[in-house]
Protein backbone atom coordinates (compact mmCIF):
# COMPACT_ATOMS: atom_id res chain seq x y z
CA UNK A 1 0.00 0.00 0.00
CA UNK A 2 1.43 3.38 -1.04
CA UNK A 3 1.08 6.51 1.05
CA UNK A 4 -0.88 9.34 -0.51
CA UNK A 5 0.36 12.94 -0.72
CA UNK A 6 -1.93 13.80 2.23
CA UNK A 7 -0.46 10.98 4.29
CA UNK A 8 3.05 12.22 3.47
CA UNK A 9 2.24 15.73 4.64
CA UNK A 10 1.18 14.36 8.06
CA UNK A 11 3.83 11.67 8.32
CA UNK A 12 6.47 12.64 10.91
CA UNK A 13 9.01 10.59 8.92
CA UNK A 14 8.33 12.32 5.58
CA UNK A 15 11.62 13.58 4.18
CA UNK A 16 13.64 10.79 5.77
CA UNK A 17 15.09 7.87 3.84
CA UNK A 18 12.40 5.63 2.41
CA UNK A 19 9.49 8.04 2.94
CA UNK A 20 8.09 10.77 0.74
CA UNK A 21 8.50 11.19 -2.99
CA UNK A 22 12.14 10.80 -4.03
CA UNK A 23 13.56 13.14 -6.62
CA UNK A 24 16.15 11.89 -9.09
CA UNK A 25 18.26 14.98 -8.93
CA UNK A 26 20.96 16.13 -11.32
CA UNK A 27 23.91 18.49 -11.59
CA UNK A 28 24.97 20.74 -14.40
CA UNK A 29 27.63 23.38 -14.83
CA UNK A 30 30.51 21.07 -13.89
CA UNK A 31 33.96 21.80 -15.26
CA UNK A 32 35.05 19.66 -18.23
CA UNK A 33 36.65 16.32 -17.50
CA UNK A 34 40.46 16.54 -17.65
CA UNK A 35 40.62 14.26 -20.68
CA UNK A 36 37.99 16.35 -22.48
CA UNK A 37 39.85 19.58 -21.75
CA UNK A 38 43.10 17.89 -22.83
CA UNK A 39 41.58 16.96 -26.20
CA UNK A 40 40.00 20.40 -26.62
CA UNK A 41 43.26 22.22 -25.91
CA UNK A 42 45.24 19.88 -28.14
CA UNK A 43 42.85 20.63 -30.98
CA UNK A 44 43.17 24.37 -30.33
CA UNK A 45 46.99 24.45 -30.43
CA UNK A 46 46.82 22.33 -33.60
CA UNK A 47 49.79 20.07 -32.95
CA UNK A 48 50.57 18.73 -36.42
CA UNK A 49 51.93 15.37 -37.56
CA UNK A 50 55.00 17.18 -38.91
CA UNK A 51 55.66 18.73 -35.50
CA UNK A 52 55.20 15.35 -33.84
CA UNK A 53 57.71 13.75 -36.20
CA UNK A 54 60.19 16.56 -35.58
CA UNK A 55 59.76 16.19 -31.82
CA UNK A 56 60.43 12.45 -32.09
CA UNK A 57 63.71 13.19 -33.82
CA UNK A 58 64.87 15.13 -30.72
CA UNK A 59 63.76 12.68 -28.03
CA UNK A 60 67.06 10.81 -27.86
CA UNK A 61 69.06 14.03 -27.47
CA UNK A 62 66.73 15.29 -24.76
CA UNK A 63 66.72 11.93 -23.01
CA UNK A 64 70.51 11.99 -22.76
CA UNK A 65 70.30 15.27 -20.86
CA UNK A 66 67.27 14.33 -18.75
CA UNK A 67 69.19 13.76 -15.51
CA UNK A 68 70.92 17.11 -15.96
CA UNK A 69 67.58 18.85 -16.37
CA UNK A 70 66.13 17.28 -13.22
CA UNK A 71 69.15 18.13 -11.07
CA UNK A 72 69.52 21.66 -12.47
CA UNK A 73 65.83 22.43 -11.95
CA UNK A 74 65.95 21.81 -8.21
CA UNK A 75 69.31 23.50 -7.87
CA UNK A 76 67.71 26.56 -9.42
CA UNK A 77 64.70 26.40 -7.07
CA UNK A 78 67.01 25.94 -4.11
CA UNK A 79 69.07 29.03 -4.94
CA UNK A 80 66.08 31.25 -5.71
CA UNK A 81 65.12 32.89 -2.42
CA UNK A 82 61.35 32.84 -2.95
CA UNK A 83 61.05 29.27 -4.22
CA UNK A 84 63.43 28.03 -1.52
CA UNK A 85 61.16 29.62 1.09
CA UNK A 86 58.05 28.05 -0.48
CA UNK A 87 59.69 24.61 -0.31
CA UNK A 88 61.02 25.19 3.21
CA UNK A 89 64.59 25.06 1.98
CA UNK A 90 65.89 28.37 3.37
CA UNK A 91 68.63 26.46 5.20
CA UNK A 92 69.19 23.88 2.48
CA UNK A 93 67.11 21.16 0.87
CA UNK A 94 65.78 18.34 3.01
CA UNK A 95 67.25 15.19 1.35
CA UNK A 96 64.04 13.17 1.58
CA UNK A 97 61.94 16.02 0.22
CA UNK A 98 64.42 16.70 -2.59
CA UNK A 99 64.49 13.02 -3.55
CA UNK A 100 60.68 12.91 -3.55
CA UNK A 101 60.41 15.94 -5.84
CA UNK A 102 63.10 14.67 -8.19
CA UNK A 103 61.24 11.36 -8.57
CA UNK A 104 58.00 13.18 -9.34
CA UNK A 105 59.74 15.40 -11.90
CA UNK A 106 61.51 12.41 -13.49
CA UNK A 107 58.23 10.53 -13.97
CA UNK A 108 56.67 13.61 -15.56
CA UNK A 109 59.68 14.12 -17.85
CA UNK A 110 59.64 10.46 -18.93
CA UNK A 111 55.98 10.67 -19.88
CA UNK A 112 56.57 13.97 -21.68
CA UNK A 113 59.45 12.56 -23.74
CA UNK A 114 57.41 9.37 -24.27
CA UNK A 115 54.81 11.50 -26.08
CA UNK A 116 52.07 10.40 -23.69
CA UNK A 117 48.73 11.90 -24.76
CA UNK A 118 46.54 9.47 -22.81
CA UNK A 119 43.51 10.34 -20.71
CA UNK A 120 45.38 8.89 -17.73
CA UNK A 121 48.15 11.46 -18.22
CA UNK A 122 45.56 14.25 -18.38
CA UNK A 123 44.36 13.18 -14.92
CA UNK A 124 48.00 12.92 -13.74
CA UNK A 125 48.64 16.55 -14.74
CA UNK A 126 45.33 17.66 -13.21
CA UNK A 127 46.36 16.02 -9.93
CA UNK A 128 49.81 17.60 -10.15
CA UNK A 129 48.11 20.99 -10.27
CA UNK A 130 46.17 20.16 -7.09
CA UNK A 131 49.39 19.16 -5.33
CA UNK A 132 50.94 22.53 -6.17
CA UNK A 133 47.95 24.24 -4.53
CA UNK A 134 48.93 22.85 -1.11
CA UNK A 135 46.92 19.65 -1.54
CA UNK A 136 49.95 17.39 -1.34
CA UNK A 137 51.29 15.56 1.71
CA UNK A 138 53.60 18.47 2.60
CA UNK A 139 50.91 21.13 2.04
CA UNK A 140 53.34 23.35 0.11
CA UNK A 141 51.52 26.07 -1.81
CA UNK A 142 53.35 27.05 -4.99
CA UNK A 143 52.04 30.35 -6.41
CA UNK A 144 50.97 30.07 -10.07
CA UNK A 145 53.77 32.36 -11.23
CA UNK A 146 56.24 29.59 -10.38
CA UNK A 147 54.12 26.85 -11.96
CA UNK A 148 54.01 28.82 -15.21
CA UNK A 149 57.63 29.92 -14.85
CA UNK A 150 58.88 26.37 -14.34
CA UNK A 151 57.23 25.20 -17.56
CA UNK A 152 58.84 28.14 -19.37
CA UNK A 153 62.25 27.19 -17.97
CA UNK A 154 61.83 23.60 -19.18
CA UNK A 155 60.91 24.91 -22.62
CA UNK A 156 64.01 27.12 -22.70
CA UNK A 157 66.21 24.24 -21.53
CA UNK A 158 64.82 21.99 -24.27
CA UNK A 159 65.81 24.65 -26.81
CA UNK A 160 69.36 24.83 -25.42
CA UNK A 161 69.78 21.06 -25.29
CA UNK A 162 68.58 20.64 -28.89
CA UNK A 163 70.92 23.38 -30.14
CA UNK A 164 73.85 21.81 -28.27
CA UNK A 165 73.11 18.19 -29.16
CA UNK A 166 71.81 18.75 -32.72
CA UNK A 167 73.46 21.96 -33.99
CA UNK A 168 72.01 23.13 -37.28
CA UNK A 169 69.51 20.28 -37.53
CA UNK A 170 66.84 21.14 -40.08
CA UNK A 171 63.97 19.86 -37.90
CA UNK A 172 65.01 21.70 -34.73
CA UNK A 173 62.73 24.77 -35.23
CA UNK A 174 59.70 22.60 -35.96
CA UNK A 175 60.49 20.35 -32.99
CA UNK A 176 60.73 23.34 -30.67
CA UNK A 177 57.37 24.61 -31.93
CA UNK A 178 55.87 21.21 -31.09
CA UNK A 179 57.45 20.99 -27.62
CA UNK A 180 56.17 24.48 -26.87
CA UNK A 181 52.63 23.41 -27.73
CA UNK A 182 52.85 20.21 -25.66
CA UNK A 183 54.26 22.01 -22.62
CA UNK A 184 51.42 24.52 -22.94
CA UNK A 185 48.99 21.58 -22.87
CA UNK A 186 50.63 20.35 -19.68
CA UNK A 187 50.51 23.78 -18.09
CA UNK A 188 46.82 24.18 -18.94
CA UNK A 189 45.86 20.89 -17.27
CA UNK A 190 47.99 21.64 -14.22
CA UNK A 191 46.42 25.07 -13.79
CA UNK A 192 42.97 23.51 -14.19
CA UNK A 193 43.68 21.21 -11.25
CA UNK A 194 45.30 24.08 -9.34
CA UNK A 195 42.25 26.32 -9.65
CA UNK A 196 39.92 23.45 -8.69
CA UNK A 197 41.88 22.93 -5.48
CA UNK A 198 41.82 26.64 -4.65
CA UNK A 199 38.04 26.67 -5.18
CA UNK A 200 37.66 23.76 -2.75
CA UNK A 201 39.34 25.81 -0.01
CA UNK A 202 37.48 29.05 -0.70
CA UNK A 203 34.40 29.90 1.39
CA UNK A 204 33.00 31.17 4.68
CA UNK A 205 32.59 27.78 6.37
CA UNK A 206 33.56 24.15 5.92
CA UNK A 207 31.40 21.13 5.11
CA UNK A 208 32.88 17.62 5.58
CA UNK A 209 32.11 15.10 2.84
CA UNK A 210 32.35 11.56 4.25
CA UNK A 211 32.75 8.85 1.62
CA UNK A 212 31.85 5.16 1.71
CA UNK A 213 32.41 2.05 -0.38
CA UNK A 214 33.63 2.53 -3.94
CA UNK A 215 33.91 6.27 -3.51
CA UNK A 216 36.87 5.74 -1.19
CA UNK A 217 38.60 3.63 -3.82
CA UNK A 218 37.92 6.05 -6.68
CA UNK A 219 38.95 9.19 -4.80
CA UNK A 220 41.61 7.73 -2.54
CA UNK A 221 39.99 9.53 0.41
CA UNK A 222 37.63 8.69 3.25
CA UNK A 223 36.72 12.30 3.93
CA UNK A 224 37.31 15.66 2.26
CA UNK A 225 36.48 19.12 3.56
CA UNK A 226 34.87 21.62 1.22
CA UNK A 227 34.42 25.31 1.92
CA UNK A 228 31.37 27.25 0.75
CA UNK A 229 30.05 30.77 1.17
CA UNK A 230 27.08 31.63 3.34
CA UNK A 231 23.86 31.12 1.41
CA UNK A 232 25.32 28.23 -0.59
CA UNK A 233 23.29 25.13 -1.37
CA UNK A 234 24.13 21.44 -1.42
CA UNK A 235 24.51 21.86 -5.18
CA UNK A 236 27.41 24.26 -4.61
CA UNK A 237 29.19 21.72 -2.41
CA UNK A 238 28.51 18.86 -4.82
CA UNK A 239 29.79 20.89 -7.75
CA UNK A 240 33.06 21.63 -5.93
CA UNK A 241 33.41 17.98 -4.92
CA UNK A 242 32.86 16.56 -8.40
CA UNK A 243 35.09 19.19 -9.99
CA UNK A 244 37.85 18.20 -7.55
CA UNK A 245 37.28 14.45 -8.10
CA UNK A 246 36.19 14.31 -11.76
CA UNK A 247 37.10 10.61 -11.95
CA UNK A 248 34.24 9.86 -9.54
CA UNK A 249 31.49 11.22 -11.80
CA UNK A 250 31.16 8.02 -13.85
CA UNK A 251 30.45 6.09 -10.64
CA UNK A 252 27.66 8.33 -9.41
CA UNK A 253 26.02 9.77 -12.51
CA UNK A 254 24.48 8.94 -15.84
CA UNK A 255 25.30 11.57 -18.44
CA UNK A 256 22.46 13.28 -20.25
CA UNK A 257 22.40 16.20 -22.65
CA UNK A 258 20.26 19.31 -22.38
CA UNK A 259 19.59 21.93 -25.02
CA UNK A 260 20.52 25.48 -24.18
CA UNK A 261 20.87 28.82 -25.86
CA UNK A 262 23.69 31.33 -25.89
CA UNK A 263 23.88 34.79 -27.39
CA UNK A 264 27.00 35.76 -29.31
CA UNK A 265 28.69 39.17 -29.31
CA UNK A 266 26.34 40.35 -32.06
CA UNK A 267 23.24 39.46 -30.05
CA UNK A 268 22.44 36.42 -32.18
CA UNK A 269 21.13 33.41 -30.23
CA UNK A 270 22.52 29.97 -31.05
CA UNK A 271 21.82 26.49 -29.79
CA UNK A 272 24.17 24.72 -27.39
CA UNK A 273 24.16 21.23 -25.96
CA UNK A 274 25.17 20.98 -22.31
CA UNK A 275 26.29 17.94 -20.33
CA UNK A 276 24.01 17.14 -17.38
CA UNK A 277 24.79 14.59 -14.68
CA UNK A 278 21.77 12.63 -13.38
CA UNK A 279 22.33 10.64 -10.19
CA UNK A 280 22.17 6.88 -10.72
CA UNK A 281 19.52 4.82 -8.93
CA UNK A 282 20.43 3.69 -5.40
CA UNK A 283 23.22 6.22 -4.95
CA UNK A 284 22.53 8.28 -1.84
CA UNK A 285 23.80 11.67 -0.79
CA UNK A 286 22.82 12.41 2.81
CA UNK A 287 22.71 15.85 4.40
CA UNK A 288 22.89 15.39 8.16
CA UNK A 289 21.54 11.87 7.78
CA UNK A 290 18.70 12.75 5.38
CA UNK A 291 18.75 11.63 1.75
CA UNK A 292 18.59 14.79 -0.36
CA UNK A 293 16.37 12.92 -2.84
CA UNK A 294 13.57 13.28 -0.25
CA UNK A 295 14.21 16.78 1.07
CA UNK A 296 14.40 18.96 -2.01
CA UNK A 297 17.47 17.73 -3.83
CA UNK A 298 20.62 19.82 -4.34
CA UNK A 299 18.71 23.08 -3.85
CA UNK A 300 18.68 22.57 -0.05
CA UNK A 301 20.66 25.24 1.80
CA UNK A 302 23.91 24.47 3.59
CA UNK A 303 24.68 25.79 7.05
CA UNK A 304 27.71 25.74 9.36
CA UNK A 305 27.91 22.37 11.11
CA UNK A 306 26.33 20.45 8.23
CA UNK A 307 27.84 17.17 7.05
CA UNK A 308 27.36 15.29 3.80
CA UNK A 309 27.71 11.51 3.39
CA UNK A 310 27.98 9.79 -0.01
CA UNK A 311 26.89 6.13 -0.18
CA UNK A 312 27.08 3.79 -3.18
CA UNK A 313 24.36 1.19 -3.80
CA UNK A 314 24.25 -1.61 -1.27
CA UNK A 315 25.00 0.55 1.78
Amino acid sequence: MHATETEHSHNPFAGLNGFGNPERWQLDGLEPLPEAEWARMREFVALSDAEMDAMLSTVEALFRRGHELVVATYDYLLHNHETAAILGWENGADPAHLSERRRFFTVWLARLLGMDFSADFAHYLFRAGKLHAAHGPRRAHVPPIYVTGSISLVNATFARFIMEEMPGHALAPLALAGWNKVLTLHLHLMLMGYQTALALDRGDFSVPFVLFGRMRTVTGAQQVTIHVDRGATVETGLRKFFNYYPQSRAEVFDVAWADGERVDSHGTPWLTVNRVYAVKPMWRVLLNGKDISYIGGPAVALNPGDEIHVFPPGR
